[in-house]
């Protein structure tokens, strides 16, 4: 189902959370909705799904008001919460008969999508026992379980471990093809493995709506990326103060670093690292990521 968002607002107590915001998703596209904290993200999400109402503007799924079509919606907010005295089926069941579903096809359902989510030997435990992982599995599991055209996550895999978020990723890999989804994150790294369109928020603001190669060719510099055994800040200052430097990242001890000729320059840089002792592991020409260019431009004045 095609979702609409028509200049949209959202106020709070007089701080704007949302501006006015347009956005238009196709039926069977996953779209990640990508900004720092308090860019707005959750605040629109919960416009989309008729929990909210904007101040001014209007959303459609189908050409319908969103609040008319709430049943063809499934939502999993950020931190979901859990009657934990129930097992995973009494959950689901219970959910399920909230939903209006006919008994014999919520046994049905519920046996299938605890399949699906990895949690059938774990079915018959109560949520209490469960890891964050499995009660994010458990929680698609309920956004799933009506078996809604448009599937709305508010940061699904961020407070989760690796193995927890490796084991969500692959669950959405495999949904994002049976519905329209549109998640919310900031690991920019996991969302580039299921997203294909990127919406990027500051401020409430919408800054970027483009597909993630689009976003790539236009925003991606060549850059130099520079790995050590150890990075001293004072390295990193001196390197940010080289003229042929126009800016420096740094994660752990890993640099990228974005040249004014890279490859004019790439080889006084490594002089520079010589100079200085650097202990590099690493150095090599490449291109920054979306995590670079989306902290650009959200950091950007």
């Amino acid at each position: 189902m095609k979702l609409e968002v028509k200049n949209v607002s959202k106020t709070y107590k007089g701080h704007v959370a949302v501006h006015p915001f347009t956005l238009m998703v196709d039926e069977g596209a996953c779209t990640g909705l990508i900004g720092p904290n308090g860019a707005g993200k959750s605040t629109l999400m919960r416009l989309m799904t008729g929990m909210e109402e904007p101040e001014i503007g209007e959303i459609l799924l189908n050409d319908k008001p969103i609040s008319s079509m709430k049943k063809e919606i499934g939502y999993l907010p950020q931190y979901p919460a859990f009657y934990e005295w129930m097992t995973a089926r009494e959950y689901l069941s219970f959910m399920g008969r909230l939903s209006g579903i006919a008994p014999f096809d919520l046994e049905h359902d519920t046996r299938e999508l605890l399949s699906k989510v990895g949690l059938s030997n774990r079915s018959n435990d109560r949520i209490a026992t469960f890891s964050g992982g499995m009660k994010q599995r458990l929680g698609i599991a309920q956004a799933l379980l009506h078996k809604p055209s448009l599937v709305i996550m508010d940061e699904p895999v961020s407070a989760l471990d690796p193995v927890g978020r490796r084991e969500v990723l692959s669950i959405l890999e495999e949904i994002k093809n049976q519905t329209t989804l549109i998640i919310s994150t900031h690991i920019l790294s996991d969302a580039e493995e299921i997203c294909q369109r990127f919406v990027m928020m500051r401020e409430g603001k919408k800054v970027e709506d483009a597909m993630l190669q689009d976003l790539l060719d236009r925003y991606s510099h060549p850059i130099i990326r520079l790995d050590a055994a150890s990075i001293d800040r004072g390295w990193v200052d001196h390197v940010a103060r080289l003229s042929f430097v126009d800016s420096v990242n740094v994660t752990g001890r890993s640099m990228s670093i974005l040249l004014e000729d890279p490859v004019r320059d790439k080889g006084r840089l490594l002089q520079e690292a010589l100079d200085h002792s650097v202990d590099i592991r690493k150095f090599e020409l490449g291109r920054d990521s979306l995590e670079e260019i989306f902290i650009r431009m959200v950091t950007k004045p």
